[in-house]
């Protein structure tokens, strides 16, 4: 956890949707605000925006393996988790969900929700037909029940072509709603 003077830490979590790209808006919002912000990516995130874009915007290096271990002995997933004020995962995958859910960290995202005790926002994005399947609405529910707090899907057209919910929720709101957790404030 970060120390009452310093900046807050937030751990931005990016996996595998097309809403990836709005990452980069919000790593930048958080940065402006005043946050020490860094990137951890899951493999199929790197296909929808560059770890590059995000390492320039959060001025850190972007994490994409469990086994980037930097120049410490310390192992880097643990570090984060250590430090983050906010795991802020942006967009959430039916599949980082499922992860989360049952407790699977083969990944650098999957092992830092699993090892941090800071609070976790997750904005979810994906396919509607994906956010109502059974297995997801009982993750979602599970995640709740463990305090994992939501923010969205909302309505609107989908990448996939289908109109409905799936939408990542607005930037500014997620932005603002994480500033309100680091802040104390509810």
């Amino acid at each position: 956890m970060s120390t009452p003077h310093s900046a807050p830490v937030i751990v931005l979590g990016i996996s595998g949707s097309i809403a990836a790209y709005k990452s980069a808006d919000i790593a930048s919002k958080l940065r402006k605000a005043g946050c020490e912000v860094h990137a951890v990516m899951t493999r199929s995130a790197t296909e929808f925006i560059t770890p590059l874009t995000l390492q320039t915007l959060t001025r850190q290096p972007v994490t994409l393996d469990l086994f980037d271990e930097g120049d410490s002995w310390h192992p880097g997933h643990i570090e984060l988790a250590d430090k983050a004020s906010l795991l802020l995962v942006a967009p959430a995958t039916a599949n980082i969900l499922a992860k989360f859910s049952y407790g699977i960290a083969d990944d650098a995202l999957s092992a830092i929700a699993l090892a941090t005790r800071a609070p976790i926002l997750v904005a979810p994005a994906m396919n509607g037909h994906m956010w109502h399947h059974a297995a997801t609405v009982e993750n979602v529910g599970r995640l709740k029940s463990r305090a994992v707090e939501f923010i969205g899907p909302e309505e609107g057209m989908l990448a996939c072509g289908y109109e409905g919910i799936g939408r990542l929720w607005n930037v500014d709101e997620i932005v603002a709603r994480a500033l309100q957790i680091v802040s104390g404030r509810s």
